[in-house]
């Protein structure tokens, strides 16, 4: 094997998060893969129109990627398309170049999250079909912080460590939990119900009133870890449904 195709991987489960041009004819593009995370690889004169791989570097659709290369950016050296995903389109089109973004700012380049990968996929698979897309984006935010090390505690009051109550009132609190608001509204936090809690433990997200406050609790919390510079893509979401 020569030294430029030192590290190479073979057919490597992987999706396309974002790509940019490079020089005159190639691109850089930006994948999310299952065994290396998210990584830079360029895809030498895929711009050119014969290129075999122009129309397979897309977003939201699995491929199996092969490359070589120890440097920060691979060589990518093939592309196979594997199929199964129905292309979004409209509103779930939106909310997957959500999902995107949550992972380019908030993934590390070349730290593997398996499970993760998992949720992504099956993500991208409920936009296409479900059309329930507020549950689908709650249930990827939390495996994502999960899988980032920021899981939340929603069974448990942080204070007391007593069980959450459904019926009572709890203010959530960033990197603690939430405590039982014995006043009412008072504590600095998200205001929420016990049953919130609850239901987002256990993936459910059926009751209008936890799909309300489950959507100020992830918001809360991922412009938390995303820090001041704010999300394209939400603020593309909130124009579309407002419209």
């Amino acid at each position: 094997m020569s030294s430029g195709e030192k590290g190479r991987q073979e057919a490597q489960p992987a999706y396309v998060l974002h790509s940019y041009p490079f020089r005159e004819t190639s691109l850089v593009v930006e994948v999310f893969s299952r065994d290396f995370g998210r990584l830079p690889l360029v895809a030498r004169g895929a711009r050119r129109p014969k290129s075999a791989v122009r129309g397979l570097l897309l977003s939201f659709q699995p491929l199996l990627l092969s490359w070589f290369g120890k440097s920060e950016v691979r060589t990518l050296h093939r592309a196979e398309w594997q199929g199964g995903q129905p292309q979004l389109q409209g509103l779930a089109l939106i909310c997957g170049f959500y999902l995107n973004e949550l992972l380019m700012r908030l993934l590390h380049r070349e730290d593997p999250h398996e499970k993760l990968f998992l949720c992504y996929r099956r993500a991208l698979q409920a936009l296409a079909g479900e059309g329930e897309y507020a549950t689908i984006l709650r249930r990827f935010e939390k495996c994502l912080l999960q899988e980032l090390g920021y899981a939340l505690s929603l069974e448990h009051d942080a204070e007391s460590g007593e069980p959450v109550a459904p019926d009572r009132l709890y203010a959530y609190q960033i990197e603690r939990g939430p405590l039982l608001d014995q006043a009412g509204p008072g504590r600095n936090g998200v205001q929420l119900l016990g049953k919130t809690l609850l239901d987002m433990a256990a993936d459910d997200y059926a009751d209008p009133v936890t799909l309300q406050q489950s959507k100020a609790l992830m918001r809360t919390l991922i412009n938390h870890y995303l820090g001041e510079k704010p999300l394209h893509t939400r603020q593309l979401l909130k124009d579309v449904q407002q419209s």
